[in-house]
């Protein structure tokens, strides 16, 4: 599959000539003027981002935070900025690689092949749920493509669910599982987390990622669209029964 690339340069020339190179080397380009126009088509699912720093509208370094919110996808400046103090200040900022102006265009295809193919092995060991993805390696989460904002521990206890999408986890298996400790029967501390994955799934979406339940612990949430995906079977409508069982005995008792 080609990759996809978004040029952000406002230079016309400079932009088509990188645009003509890259595409006749297989890629797919698209390309945007200034820093203002680039966000338009930040969700997109691009490969790849090629950005000049001095544009109009935003500048490069404020288009890099605004890529960072919603991809992961790596970051290819070009630039007459030579110093070595803004490479590393942008390095450190979230860009990947850094080229000065003028540039080889050899090099500028060879470099983007490296990131594109950096970022595809990345995403062989991504894993996802409804439209929710997740990069362990470098332990980041997003939904429809926006950033979800979580801890290690948040980020572990999604990633065990997911990974197990039939079992139930009690308090104390995710907290051995994301800790390494032994739980202490009063620690709340696992309530609190999933708490806060809730909050911060339900800023992007309104689908349930995961169930309570009762008596038990913690599950991945399934919906009826997955029935036919195996994720619900007998043993699943079980454990439900034996959940609404367990909430009336609570409610009643």
């Amino acid at each position: 599959m080609n990759k996809k690339v978004l040029i952000i340069e406002d230079d016309n020339d400079i932009n088509d000539l990188v645009s003509s190179f890259l595409t006749k080397n297989g890629f797919v380009c698209k390309k945007a003027y200034s820093g203002t126009e680039s966000l338009l088509y930040l969700k997109d699912d691009f490969d790849l981002f090629i950005l000049d720093l001095m544009l109009p509208g935003m500048d490069g370094e404020k288009v890099i935070e605004e890529i960072r919110k919603v991809t992961s996808a790596p970051v290819l400046i070009l630039s007459s900025k030579d110093s070595m103090d803004s490479k590393l200040a942008l390095l450190r900022g979230g860009a990947d690689d850094y080229m000065t102006k003028p540039f080889n265009l050899e090099e500028l295809v060879a470099r983007a092949n490296i990131l594109t193919k950096r970022i595809e092995k990345q995403n062989k060991n991504n894993i996802s749920y409804k439209s929710l993805s997740l990069d362990p390696l470098n332990y980041q989460a997003f939904i429809d493509g926006n950033l979800l904002n979580l801890t290690k521990t948040e980020f572990k206890i999604l990633e065990l669910l997911i990974s197990n999408p039939k079992q139930v986890f009690t308090k104390e298996n995710l907290y051995e599982y994301c800790q390494g400790d032994y739980y202490l029967a009063n620690d709340n501390s696992i309530n609190v987390h999933i708490s806060n994955l809730r909050k911060k799934v339900k800023k992007y979406t309104d689908e349930d990622y995961i169930e309570t339940v009762w008596g038990i612990g913690f599950k991945l949430a399934w919906t009826y669209s997955h029935l036919n995906d195996g994720f619900f079977n007998l043993y699943d409508f079980f454990k439900l029964y034996i959940s609404f069982i367990n909430f009336f005995l609570i409610l009643y008792l």
